[in-house]
């Protein structure tokens, strides 16, 4: 299910799915994009941070026509605890290897890989990130 932003509309509360991951895409030409991002953080309950939340920035292929700051992009995964994902979609390799990555990251949110948490994971991700 996609937004646009948030929050999501209360009048569909009673057909929506349990929500196992959120994430939020960023576009790296558009400042528009990130303002919209951190505008709608604030809708997200504070237990989401806690491994169901991650930013994917797309664009990164294109760093010349770069609007945002990486530097920004970064502090706002440490900021929320959240990994930070990078791709380009106009590159097919690239793009099926970031919908691999969120599928993965989907089923340990929603528990269906035995032994691993979504706490865990980010805090495995996180340590590989320090080193």
């Amino acid at each position: 299910h996609l937004a646009a932003s948030l929050p999501l509309p209360s009048e569909r509360d009673h057909l929506r799915p349990r929500i196992d991951l959120v994430v939020f895409m960023i576009d790296i030409k558009s400042k528009y994009s990130l303002k919209n991002v951190e505008t709608s953080l604030a809708y997200v309950d504070a237990s989401f941070f806690l491994g169901k939340v991650c930013f994917l920035v797309t664009g990164v292929g294109r760093m010349n026509a770069c609007s945002i700051e990486m530097n920004a992009i970064r502090k706002l995964g440490e900021a929320y605890c959240s990994p930070v994902l990078f791709c380009e979609l106009e590159l097919e390799g690239i793009r099926v290897t970031t919908a691999q990555r969120l599928l993965r990251m989907l089923r340990i949110c929603a528990g269906h890989i035995p032994g691993v948490s979504a706490l865990s994971f980010v805090s495995l991700m996180r340590s590989s990130h320090d080193d």
